[in-house]
């Protein structure tokens, strides 16, 4: 016959184990209950805005790599904050998109209230915006949760990379948020759209050697050595507007338009990555949704942690 005891010694370990807590994990089922419709929600969104202008694909995937590399990917980079990351170097007139994320995000409190946070709507437009310039798609893992405070402005400029990098310092920077070389070079292809201000590759096309002489006089025109800080030029010279390898084509001939670009093609341990991405388009791609699954694995809030704001500039 058990006795007694045997039952009580039981029931506590269930009611222990019952208050162990447990971190929560993303998944890309997370909303598929909740509010089964969210990820066609915001896939018509992102997929209008990118219609209406082809740079806002490369916006919202920087606005997401941003998020993620300070503080995790909590979508604290949304938050309208005029003296935290906002406003840090990396970021100051520069990061864009926000109006974008906000009307997907809308869109999906329209159907679902409360359900889908800020992180994980700017976590599926990126991929989502990738797609609609001719990026391959990948699996998002959703379950974040938002933070209720931005990052501050010196934790920003800590932990983002910068234009004038030095291939080291990139590999330690992605390195400090568990990605690796490979990764980096990957998820640095990521300019083979978007823009660039003026004032971020000045110093390379005035005096740097490492540098097609051609290509330096063609964006001296735009970008003189005084003035003209906002002045745009494409980060990719040849197809600007398409999710495509030819970034690292114009690193070989010497064409990047940003240091940190260059860097990477310049007699170092990343140059065969840059011409195994020139040789394989595909595994370039395949390569840049997994680095970009990784990525947004960063310190992400989940389960009781974080809340889910209702509008993205600002907490409940």
């Amino acid at each position: 016959m058990i006795s007694s005891n045997y039952y009580y010694v039981v029931t506590l370990v269930i009611v222990l184990i019952s208050n162990v807590p447990c971190e929560a994990q993303l998944s890309s089922t997370f909303y598929d209950s909740t509010c089964p419709n969210a990820l066609s929600t915001i896939r018509t969104s992102i997929r209008q805005a990118v219609l209406r202008e082809r740079r806002m694909a490369a916006s919202l995937v920087r606005l997401h790599f941003h998020d993620c590399f300070v503080q995790g990917c909590d979508g604290s980079i949304l938050l309208d904050d005029t003296t935290g990351e906002r406003v840090a170097l990396q970021n100051n007139n520069s990061v864009r998109g926000f109006e974008v994320v906000e009307a997907a995000k809308q869109a999906v409190e329209a159907i679902c209230p409360g359900v889908v946070s800020c992180a994980d709507v700017l976590a599926v437009a990126a991929r989502d915006a990738t797609v609609a310039v001719g990026g391959q798609s990948w699996t998002v893992k959703l379950g974040r949760r938002d933070s209720t405070t931005a990052a501050t402005r010196a934790q920003a400029e800590s932990d983002l990379p910068r234009g004038s990098d030095s291939l080291q310092t990139l590999i330690s920077n992605f390195a400090n948020k568990n990605l690796n070389e490979r990764e980096m070079v990957a998820l640095s292809g990521s300019h083979t759209i978007g823009q660039a201000r003026c004032v971020t590759f000045r110093a390379r096309i005035y005096g740097n050697t490492n540098i097609n002489p051609g290509f330096a006089i063609m964006r001296q025109r735009q970008c003189p050595q005084t003035g003209g800080d906002n002045n745009l030029a494409p980060l990719d010279l040849v197809t600007p507007n398409s999710f495509d390898n030819n970034y690292f084509r114009n690193l070989v001939e010497l064409k990047g338009l940003l240091a940190s670009d260059q860097v990477l093609f310049s007699n170092g341990s990343s140059d065969s990555i840059v011409q195994g991405y020139i040789n394989n388009p595909r595994s370039f791609q395949s390569d840049f949704g997994a680095a970009m699954i990784k990525m947004g694995d960063i310190e992400p809030l989940t389960g009781g942690n974080g809340i889910i704001r209702r509008t993205c500039g600002s907490a409940n």
